[in-house]
């Protein structure tokens, strides 16, 4: 399906206006498609059939309680990366064995709230997290799942501030090291040693990534499960990408799964998948009107009521994001989309082709489902956007737009 269609020059999301929504709940605005996130699940699980993997949504991409109850609704798990996140997941309803936690900065207060919620397992990132594990759990009386994050030193093909499976990322531990660890976790105390996960990046467009680091773990795990009968589950973590710029072209997961359902039936694991961006990348978009429109020498500046604190990605990643008029024109320009904030990156996009609208018209910056709202800041003293989940022709307001108390909520002045 298509989360976002023009029907009488005025865009939708399913079967609700995107200018009405606008006009109700005002901009800067968030909204996403639930049917859509919903498809996309699915199309995953399909293509996976065959291995039956455990699909955790990746909490960071979008972590509104309603995105994750829609997943968790339809029995999705979640991959969390702090216990914020574990305390959403659970809040959301999502049950604790299909909880794995990932990061590599565990405090011992996050890693206590998880064993005490026995979750699925965790990701373990170095030796030091390990003894901490097993102090944590010898002094609940308990015992952690861990999966061992491997580096696999496998160039995903993206931006480098989502690489994260190279020699130089802070991520994991080399195949040697995990042998050594998980001797050494089966000898610990509280510590439970179950599988190896791997991640080795965001954003990723093409399957040869993927198929060089299963190959690369292959050995191991052959190797691991004949030495520990505990060893039962690989991880492969999420990555697939989206359509942002023209020209892009879509990892479908039946491309995916045809490269790699060979290499994982052949391991005979539990396997469990962490995809983020390509569940709620697409389902979602930016509303955002235009203040002024300021004509330079060469190009036009449109100046929005949204900025970098509400979407980052462009600042942050130089990343692009289609953008379009709400209502339909067939005029455009060369120019740029800029927010209000006192910085010459609050930017949205530049050098850009772009719907020729006048001052008061609505843009919607598409591909924002994912680490849009998840990544928004009061910067510049900036209440946060509202977030509009629409099923059908049915639109909820999923989180309120801040107001200005909010800003100073628990901050205290001196007498």
């Amino acid at each position: 399906m298509q989360a976002f269609t023009y029907r009488n020059q005025t865009l939708h999301v399913e079967d609700v206006s995107v200018a009405d929504l606008a006009e109700t709940h005002g901009t800067p605005l968030y909204v996403y498609s639930r049917n859509y996130f919903l498809r996309q699940l699915t199309e995953l699980r399909q293509a996976f059939a065959a291995v039956d993997p455990l699909i955790c949504y990746s909490v960071k991409a979008n972590s509104n309680l309603s995105v994750i109850k829609t997943f968790a609704g339809a029995g999705a798990g979640v991959d969390i990366v702090s216990g914020g996140e574990l305390f959403r997941a659970r809040r959301a309803g999502v049950d604790a064995s299909k909880i794995v936690f990932a990061g590599v900065g565990k405090t011992h207060s996050e890693i206590e709230a998880a064993l005490r919620e026995d979750i699925r397992f965790f990701t373990v990132e170095s030796e030091g997290e390990v003894e901490r594990i097993s102090e944590c759990a010898v002094r609940l009386g308990t015992v952690g799942r861990i999966a061992f994050r491997v580096n696999p030193d496998v160039d995903p093909q993206t931006h480098r501030y989502i690489s994260t499976g190279k020699q130089e990322n802070k991520f994991g531990m080399d195949p040697a090291r995990v042998r050594q660890a998980f001797k050494r976790a089966a000898e610990l105390p509280g510590v439970e040693p179950v599988g190896l996960h791997l991640h080795i990046g965001s954003q990723i467009l093409n399957a040869d990534p993927f198929v060089e680091a299963i190959h690369k773990v292959t050995p191991l795990c052959h190797e691991l499960r004949e030495q520990y009968d505990t060893f039962k589950t690989l991880d492969i973590g999420g990555g697939i990408g989206i359509v942002y710029e023209p020209g892009d072209q879509q990892l479908k997961p039946a491309t995916l799964a045809e490269r790699l359902l060979p290499l994982l039936q052949e391991l005979d694991l539990q396997i469990v998948m962490e995809p983020g961006r390509y569940l709620a990348g697409e389902g979602g978009i930016l509303v955002t009107r235009v203040q002024y429109v300021k004509d330079s020498y060469r190009k036009k500046f449109f100046v929005v009521d949204a900025a970098m604190n509400d979407l980052l990605r462009p600042s942050f990643y130089q990343a692009y994001h289609p953008i379009v008029a709400v209502r339909e024109t067939g005029e455009t320009v060369m120019g740029d989309v800029v927010g209000p904030i006192c910085e010459s990156g609050d930017f949205l996009a530049q050098d850009r082709t772009l719907p020729d609208v006048p001052a008061d018209a609505l843009l919607a910056v598409h591909c924002a489902g994912a680490y849009g709202f998840t990544m928004a800041s009061n910067y510049n003293s900036r209440p946060r956007p509202a977030e509009i989940l629409v099923d059908g022709n049915n639109a909820r307001v999923i989180r309120e737009r801040e107001n200005l108390d909010d800003l100073i909520r628990g901050e205290k002045m001196e007498d």
